[in-house]
């Protein structure tokens, strides 16, 4: 392939747009933001599953204090009609009295029981409430500082999205300038090349692979015509001669 001498040199020009494309394109996927917003949506998540269980647990607890509390009600009213019963007199039967007297009993050491559980469930229910009032502000406190990481980084983005904005304007326009081949070869070597399709060929050296040319390929590039379009021997990319 032939381009002008001119036209070869803008191709560096042209690569450095896309280095730079390439190298914010980077620095997007990389920021050290997105792996703390990963890190804390999953500590979120964990914090909120661990809320949503003692939010369960908190409803269980309450049910259990409602039903003792709605148990207790029925036994501490047979009771005290049993009481007043036998305070006034009303069971007179020996064998009636003594039945009386062990429902009573009964009655009473049901009622300790219910009050037992009802104590314990009432207990279980403040510990829960508490937890449950802690993992709230924690899910919180883990929210408010994602909108603030998210926040950042957005605007870190943008930054780079009008960096990358700019030099695909500048890229775009210096391709337009140089002949549609040659930026077609030069697109399809950057590719194959991992971005790299154009480098300088100085002081006998690649640009792009480093590696220094052999005699016998450097007498070719000196016998070359000025317009034609030099090829590395090591890595193929377009050779754009400097003069030194």
């Amino acid at each position: 392939m032939k381009a002008a001498a001119s036209a070869q040199r803008r191709l560096l020009d042209l690569q450095a747009e896309d280095t730079a494309i390439a190298q914010l394109t980077h620095r997007k996927t990389t920021l050290p933001e997105h792996e703390v917003i990963a890190k804390g949506k999953e500590e979120r998540a964990q914090v909120a599953a661990s809320l949503v269980a003692t939010r369960t647990r908190l409803g269980d607890f309450t049910a259990e204090v409602e039903k003792a509390e709605s148990d207790l009600v029925p036994v501490k009213e047979r009771l005290a009609r049993d009481i007043k019963r036998r305070d006034d007199g009303l069971v007179t039967d020996p064998r009636g009295f003594a039945a009386l007297a062990d429902e009573i009993e009964h009655l009473g050491k049901r009622i300790s029981d219910l009050e037992d559980a009802q104590l314990e469930a009432m207990e279980q229910l403040e510990v829960a409430t508490a937890e449950e009032a802690e993992l709230a502000d924690q899910v919180l406190e883990l929210e408010n500082s994602l909108r603030a990481v998210i926040a950042a980084r957005d605007e870190q983005l943008a930054g780079l999205d009008a960096e990358i904005a700019g030099h695909q304007q500048a890229r775009d326009a210096a391709a337009a300038e140089l002949p549609a081949d040659l930026v077609a070869l030069y697109d399809r070597i950057r590719v194959k090349a991992g971005g790299l399709g154009a480098a300088e060929l100085k002081a006998r050296r690649c640009g792009g692979c480093q590696i220094e040319a052999t005699a016998t390929a450097l007498a070719e590039y000196a016998a070359a015509a000025e317009d034609e379009v030099l090829r590395c021997e090591e890595c193929e990319r377009i050779l754009v001669r400097s003069g030194s």
